[in-house]
């Protein structure tokens, strides 16, 4: 009730004139004063670029936080500009252009994000000279506002295909979006974990015993993750390999609030231990599914349907690529550079905690690390106490003036009408939680991920608490993003407050293939931890049974 109060007592006043969604999806906490700064100009800029390549009648989307918390605004394209923006929308229909974006992310954006990943990763941050280290975190900083701003400048590609293909099966055959979405499955192998590092991490320790009886051992995680990745030959470098990989991504969220992977040891050698476990051949219906619904079709639609989940289907891994080699990475290597800083004020008494360097801003750090300034170590503790005892929840979800009539695409020229209607139904379907009304023991929310589960609910409010998580528990949470896939071999189950069907948490689930009931606004209010709940992903609804 004190954080409430608290809350409530905080001015909230919209930033700039319009109107003002709050946005919990992304952002279910407050977030830093350095994310604060580094985020809104980078995020309109990638806005504004995915805006103009698919003619879309906006300029961008504009972000600002109020009290640390987010809320967007949509900022309208010129009138001057609007028959270009006609023209472009039919040139991105006809020349089907999101493959442009997708071949141009696999040749040269994705490769070259990784590659500035790893030299700066490579560098030694604790063993920088004072003026070095200062160098170090404006350049990792600078490059996390590009990672941002190349996070959104592939998203028109990664929802606008899934989007259309919504529309016109949605339109002829009355499917429900949760069932057309399961037609996915099995196209986006990074939200599942996949990669080449981990098959590889897989196959070794499983022909090694040495590997075997290592990864068994209930020494400390961190001497573990270590002494294996010290193991002599192929064991050693195929452990080095996914860490490296993996290891300094954020683990949930996309602010240097949040931790990496490397710093839950414990949590990440279990999901090591799962995979490396797990023999079973996975078995997929999806073909067949595929079939059933075609056969929903028309017959004169047929074709078209074949063509529009193609098309869905090769786009749809960049909903969750475009942030795991851009911004969740190049975020923990800032947040890695920043706590290096943050040991030696903490060593000189200049902050009490080295974590508290993460509540500053970018030149307040600048200031902090050169000695020449910067806010007292009692200010920076207050702020991390801020961010620690608020929610999203306790925010207005509107600020400014009421929202404007969404906009009738029917009355748009043919190409540019299509596109605004795809964006807005795969917006709808990532940012749209269940109005469904609950029942004493039952929430009702949308359904995600097939399948009926049963377990103990973890309360989980961060990734600092994900140690909690026990495999088999479901997950109870507010929202997760791209970056959790690394730890869902844990679960049995995932509920979310907020997120729809295109949230992260809801691809993450179906590529994982478990069940999962998300947009259910208030299971982390009314389920307790500890309690066993059947999560039905068919239905939607979670049944606390015990």
């Amino acid at each position: 009730m004190a954080n409430t109060e608290t809350a409530t007592a905080l001015r909230f006043e919209a930033p700039g004139p319009g109107s003002w969604e709050l946005e919990t999806v992304h952002f279910p906490r407050p977030m830093t004063r350095y994310w604060t700064e580094t985020h809104p100009e980078a995020f309109k800029r990638g806005v504004r670029d995915f805006t103009r390549f698919y003619g879309m009648l906006i300029d961008t989307l504009e972000m600002q936080y109020v009290n640390g918390f987010a809320y967007k605004t949509v900022l309208p394209v010129s009138p001057q500009e609007v028959p270009q923006r006609f023209q472009r929308a039919e040139e991105v229909i006809a020349g089907k252009l999101w493959r442009e974006q997708l071949a141009q992310w696999d040749t040269t954006a994705k490769p070259a994000a990784i590659k500035a990943h790893r030299e700066l990763q490579a560098v030694d941050a604790d063993a920088l000279s004072d003026p070095a280290l200062v160098e170090y975190v404006m350049r990792c900083a600078g490059h996390h506002a590009a990672m941002i701003s190349q996070h959104m400048r592939y998203t028109a590609s990664a929802v606008v295909p899934t989007g259309d293909f919504l529309a016109h099966v949605g339109d002829w055959t009355g499917l429900p979006p949760s069932e057309l979405l399961g037609l996915m499955r099995g196209t986006a192998p990074v939200s599942a974990g996949a990669s080449s590092e981990l098959g590889r991490l897989i196959a070794t320790i499983r022909q090694d015993a040495r590997a075997q009886e290592l990864l068994a051992s209930q020494d400390d995680p961190g001497r573990v993750l270590q002494d294996l990745r010290a193991m002599p030959g192929e064991v050693g470098a195929a452990v080095a390999g996914y860490l490296d990989l993996v290891g300094y991504r954020l683990l949930d969220g996309f602010d240097i609030s949040e931790p990496c992977a490397l710093e839950l040891p414990d949590v990440l050698l279990r999901a090591i231990r799962v995979a490396v476990a797990n023999t079973e051949v996975e078995t997929s219906d999806v073909d067949a599914r595929i079939a059933d619904v075609r056969g929903k079709v028309p017959e004169p639609h047929r074709a078209q349907f074949d063509e529009l989940l193609g098309e869905a289907r090769l786009t749809y891994r960049l909903r969750d690529e475009r942030g795991v080699f851009s911004d969740v990475w190049a975020s923990g290597l800032m947040r890695r550079a920043v706590l290096a800083g943050g040991r030696r004020l903490a060593a000189k008494g200049r902050i009490h905690e080295a974590v508290h360097l993460i509540d500053a801003g970018l030149e307040e750090m600048r200031a902090l690390l050169s000695g020449t300034g910067g806010p007292s170590a009692d200010e920076l503790a207050a702020r991390a106490q801020y961010r620690a005892t608020h929610k999203s929840k306790q925010a207005p979800l509107a600020l400014g003036d009421p929202p404007p009539p969404m906009p009738d695409p029917s009355g748009l020229p043919p190409g540019v009408g299509r596109v605004m209607r795809a964006t807005g139904i795969a917006l709808g379907h990532l940012f749209g939680s269940s109005e469904a009304k609950h029942e004493e023991h039952m929430l009702r929310g949308l359904s995600a991920s097939r399948g009926i589960y049963e377990g103990p609910a973890r309360q989980v409010a961060g990734p600092a608490e994900f140690n909690r998580i026990v495999q088999g528990d479901v997950l109870i949470t507010e929202s997760t993003t791209e970056a959790f896939n690394i730890l869902l071999p844990l679960l049995g189950a995932i509920v979310t407050d907020s997120g729809g069907l295109l949230s992260h948490a809801a691809i993450v689930a179906r590529e994982y293939g478990i069940p999962a009931v998300v947009g259910t606004r208030e299971a982390t209010v009314v389920i307790a931890d500890g309690a066993r709940v059947r999560v039905n992903g068919d239905t939607g609804e979670i049944t606390v049974v015990a």
